[in-house]
């Protein structure tokens, strides 16, 4: 399975949990730089705050429970550099500078809200590992409990990237897929190509591919075709955040999916940790949208662009939810 955030020692030893990481001195976080893929893997490895911050803010790693994961072992590697006594000062500013590096995806805030009741480097770096071995944990978890959705033959479609590339281990949306395929259980994955980045044609259709699990890549605005075509009988996806009340906030077209699959009376599923609930959140729309660069989208030089990275789909659309405690269906209570 790939390794897409990691803590890696001055020896070069790479780590995935917390008992790995006591007393191993100095590391740095290492990421896939995902922005290289699918011509090239390539891992980054990285210990300055400001290149940290950078990553998270182009994608070289992205999806909520790896950015999570990614900002406590990154903040981790940054606090190596600061010194002993200052640890407790210096280590709530460096948690606001990579808080500050995408909006929305919630499991980035409570992330660095655990790493800042530590009290010096070595207790950090424990968490963070910690955090880490817990979202491999719960991508398992998953999977197991959403595999009993996956039947012999079935077509499912899925938008942008929840598998590897976004976790821990095997993904969200993508892990039951994984431990289906496991079982010799025959599918076939539709991954729509997910605007503007291309999360689903140059990550999702690259991961499967390498996995040996069939895929095919659609355009986005193919997938109503596709399901009257009866090519679909599953949609399957990944969340940024989820309100209290089951409003889902995943990549931007999503909630297009959504629409589409219950016009179709297609089953319509999220697969996400419960680190991704922000129950705080009465309802979707208090959801803040993070708003993309411009240039993303190709548009001529001194053309306005609106460019969200995130709609929201509301509860009444979603068939049920997949998390590590299991499967669930409507009416969601997160409080």
């Amino acid at each position: 399975m790939l390794e897409t955030v990691r803590w890696i020692t001055a020896e070069g030893e790479v780590l995935a949990g917390a008992k790995e990481g006591l007393n191993r001195g100095p590391g740095k976080l290492r990421i896939i730089d995902q922005t290289q893929l699918p011509s090239k893997l390539v891992y980054l490895e990285l210990d300055d705050i400001d290149e940290i911050c950078a990553a998270i803010k182009r994608l070289s790693v992205r999806g909520a429970p790896a950015i999570g994961c990614a900002a406590a072992l990154g903040l981790a590697a940054a606090a190596q550099h600061v010194d002993a006594e200052e640890f407790s000062e210096k280590i709530h500013g460096l948690a606001d500078q990579l808080a500050a590096s995408r909006p929305t995806a919630v499991n980035l805030f409570w992330a660095l809200d655990r790493c800042r009741k530590t009290k010096n480097r070595e207790e950090l770096l424990h968490e963070a590992l910690l955090i880490l071995e817990e979202d491999i944990q719960r991508c398992r978890a998953i999977g197991e409990h959403g595999v009993k959705l996956i039947q012999e033959g079935m077509g499912i479609l899925t938008h942008c990237n929840a598998g590897a590339l976004a976790t821990g281990d095997f993904g969200t949306a993508l892990s039951p897929m994984y431990v289906a395929h496991s079982k010799n259980r025959r599918f076939t994955v539709y991954s729509d190509e997910t605007r503007p980045l291309l999360q689903g044609s140059r990550l999702t259709a690259w991961e499967l591919q390498r996995a040996g699990i069939d895929v095919v890549t659609i355009c986005d605005n193919m997938a109503a075709q596709v399901m009257k075509e009866g090519k679909i009988d599953l949609v399957l996806v990944g969340a940024d955040r989820i309100a209290a009340n089951g409003d889902t906030a995943n990549k931007i077209g999503t909630y297009g999916l959504a629409v589409l699959a219950k016009y179709h009376g297609i089953p319509f599923y999220v697969a996400a940790p419960t680190s991704t609930i922000d129950a705080s959140l009465e309802h979707g729309g208090l959801i803040p949208i993070e708003q993309r660069d411009a240039a993303e989208v190709g548009a001529p030089e001194g053309v306005w662009v609106y460019n969200p990275a995130f709609d929201v789909t509301p509860n009444e659309l979603i068939t049920g939810m997949i998390t590590e405690n299991g499967l669930y269906g409507p009416p969601f209570k997160f409080n």
